[in-house]
């Protein structure tokens, strides 16, 4: 859902999943919803102007009744379009088109910050939005039987808006219908009804173990999934079909069976990729070579059946393609049971890969070991954090972890280098998506004088962040129990805590509060900074929270203040809740000592630059660098970045990284125009803060 309102001279445009939008024009005249415009939108608006101002994005230009395309050069040449009536795409964090009559001129600021569409004189334009988020359309209910559940995971692609290539693109996939309990199947026609048949068919053996490692596969190839016991002489054995082809492919059981499908979805779903820009919403991707080498006909196979486009996709080989596949963005590890159902449409939403969770015990010093090498700076041993007292224990375990950038856990046990999250965090997460707001609201408080150094820091990035983005900041000290119940009952989107965590809970001034005591949890995210605050926040999440960051154990003072501190600034800047802490644990020795529970995917805010990026950076001889882009989201699988560097031509696929060769004063020029993290000599910097050490 979009919502609108004109100020002065300003639209703000605002979504469920609270990214925000402003377009500036000169004298803007707003007029009410306008007409239709030949792309997928939610609303639309009518203005008058001669000029609009966007944040910066990737830009095309398609002239309507005609084949020409336009495209905005990155290196920073003005396009000029000639007079006809064109639809522009603004790739912004809300997806943006405009559709207008006449010649027009789009070019980017000299400082990379706006888009700036011109026109020789006032011009009536229609803007048309679409949300990157959608709410689920309905709900399936399904009783205790694989055969039902296959049922349900055939109807959850009924979200999907097309069934071509362009399906890659996450704004065209939409939110999966939800899965309830119940005695009985039940799909509502308006579900059915929007499902295309796509002529591929998954059949697998009778469990959920099977089913919901499958579920990623046949959810994007939009495939009927039936279990063996219904199906009609295909033995027990796993088997993907497309009937009217005649293709009958044989897939192993479990446990081959994960990896199997693990490689036929990267790479049907990269070499769709590459296909769609042979449709509408192309674009100079740097992978695209690889289909002539293949022999793939891009225009036909944009143009052919979802099941036609798989059979030509089957014969290629894996290890023809395997060397440029993007990194999986994320894996989630599942137990195979039935009360897990309802998480699937949360997951397949992400895109996620579905595993069977297996662990083992962690032997010696290994969790030690492992910290240490994620660690990036060898400092000296800081002062522990002082009056901790008992601590509660958490029983860590070792995760068999496959090929992925974040991985989740809804599964029994608590694994390190996983978030562990709860069916309850997704329905949280959506409850939160639904209520409105208009800015974001954050409540940091110190219950612990001697974290003051943390607690002005962060007080001071969030703050500072509220000047660029709609958000209110509130500080509080040293509260009380009943006072910091009310913080967590109150609708603060993130609440920070400093202070120390017992087994009894969160310390406050007169005594301890422990999460299971609050009658609700209505704080969508939250960091409990505090020494073994796992159990707390795990209680948060069943209270009602989306995710949080937590501690396994006693944490050092300065370790707090890096990680915090860091944290701080990578979650306001539009990193999701894991990733945020990820980068920011590194920068310690025990990194490995924090950790997140619900959601980890959740994001707080929107990125400047829509999908969070983290450089790295690497000295090499006569002053010249090398600058290594990495550019991906859980929010945003099958989307492309475009470097932020000189004279470049072509686009990257998230989770594939690319690198550059600059000399000092570029790579000056670059960090202070973009906002990323920076992985440089072995510390994490925020970009326009290392900009003047190369100036």
């Amino acid at each position: 859902m979009i919502e609108w309102a004109s100020a002065e001279d300003t639209l703000h445009v605002m979504d469920t999943d609270n990214a925000e939008l402003s377009v500036t024009g000169a004298d803007l005249a707003v007029s009410g919803s306008g007409r239709e415009i030949p792309r997928p939108v939610d609303d639309t608006v009518t203005v008058t102007t001669d000029e609009l101002r966007f944040p910066y994005a990737v830009v095309y230009a398609f002239a309507l009744g005609s084949s020409d395309r336009y495209e905005l050069d990155h290196s920073g040449e003005p396009l000029a379009l000639p007079p006809s009536e064109y639809v522009v795409d603004v790739d912004t964090e809300i997806k943006s088109y405009l559709r207008f009559s006449g010649p027009a001129t789009v070019e980017k600021t000299d400082d990379f910050e706006s888009i700036v569409v011109s026109f020789p004189e006032r011009t009536r334009v229609i803007i048309g939005f679409r949300s990157r988020h959608e709410l689920p359309a309905g709900t399936i209910t399904v009783p205790d039987s694989p055969a039902d559940v296959a049922t349900a995971i055939t109807h959850l692609a009924s979200s999907h808006k097309t069934g071509q290539p362009d399906r890659t693109y996450p704004t065209l996939r939409g939110h999966p219908p939800l899965i309830e309990f119940g005695d009985e199947l039940d799909v509502p026609d308006e579900i059915r009804t929007e499902r295309r048949d796509a002529g591929i068919e998954l059949v697998v053996p009778p469990c959920y173990e099977s089913l919901y490692v499958t579920a990623p596969l046949a959810y994007y190839l939009q495939a009927t999934v039936r279990t063996t016991d219904a199906a009609d002489a295909v033995g027990t054995q796993p088997r993907l079909r497309i009937p009217d082809r005649g293709v009958e492919t044989e897939l192993p059981n479990m446990p081959g069976l994960e990896r199997t499908v693990e490689r036929l979805l990267r790479k049907t779903f990269f070499l769709d990729c590459l296909v769609r820009n042979a449709g509408p919403y192309g674009t100079r991707l740097a992978e695209s070579s690889l289909l002539e080498v293949l022999g793939l006909d891009s225009d036909a196979l944009y143009e052919a059946t979802p099941a036609d486009r798989l059979a030509a996709y089957l014969d290629v080989p894996y290890e023809a393609v395997e060397h440029r596949l993007p990194e999986w963005h994320l894996a989630t590890y599942v137990a195979p049971d039935y009360e897990m159902v309802e998480a699937l449409p949360f997951l397949l939403d992400r895109m996620s890969m579905l595993y069977t969770p297996r662990t083992s015990e962690l032997e010696g010093r290994e969790l030690i070991e492992r910290s240490l090498a994620d660690f990036y700076r060898g400092d000296a041993p800081p002062r522990s954090r002082a009056h901790a007292g008992q601590v509660a224990s958490v029983d860590i375990v070792k995760p068999d972890l496959r090929d992925a950038r974040i991985h989740g856990w809804l599964a029994a046990g608590v694994p390190i280098d996983v978030f562990k999250s709860t069916p309850a965090a997704y329905h949280n997460r959506l409850a939160y998506l639904e209520r409105s707001s208009e800015s974001t609201s954050i409540c940091v408080v110190l219950n612990d004088p001697d974290m003051a150094g943390e607690h002005d820091h962060v007080a001071t990035i969030y703050r500072r962040r509220s000047q660029e983005v709609t958000m209110d900041v509130t500080v509080e000290e040293g509260l009380t129990k009943a006072e910091l119940a009310r913080v967590f009952e109150d609708d603060y989107d993130f609440v920070h805590y400093i202070g120390h965590c017992e087994t009894d809970g969160l310390r406050c001034a007169d005594g301890y509060l422990a999460a299971s005591s609050l009658e609700q949890c209505s704080a969508q995210t939250f960091f409990l900074n505090a020494c073994g605050s796992f159990y707390e926040g795990m209680n948060l999440i069943e209270k009602g929270s989306v995710a949080g960051a937590v501690t396994f154990r006693k944490v050092l003072n300065d370790h707090a203040v890096k990680v915090g501190s860091t944290f701080a600034k990578l979650l306001v800047h539009g990193f999701s809740i894991e990733r945020a802490l990820r980068l920011a644990r590194r920068r310690i020795m025990m990194g490995k000592d924090y950790a997140v529970v619900g959601d980890g995917t959740h994001s707080l805010t929107q990125s400047d630059s829509r999908l969070p990026t983290t450089a790295t950076l690497e000295e090499l001889e006569d002053d010249h660098y090398l600058l290594t882009f990495d550019c991906y989201s859980t929010r945003a699988t099958g989307s492309y970045y475009v470097p932020h560097t000189v004279d470049e031509e072509y686009a990257y696929l998230c989770g594939n990284e690319s690198s550059f060769t600059v000399t000092g004063s570029e790579l000056a020029s670059l960090l202070e125009e973009t906002e990323a993290s920076v992985i440089y000599d072995g510390d994490v910097y925020w970009s326009e803060e290392l900009s003047p050490q190369f100036g």
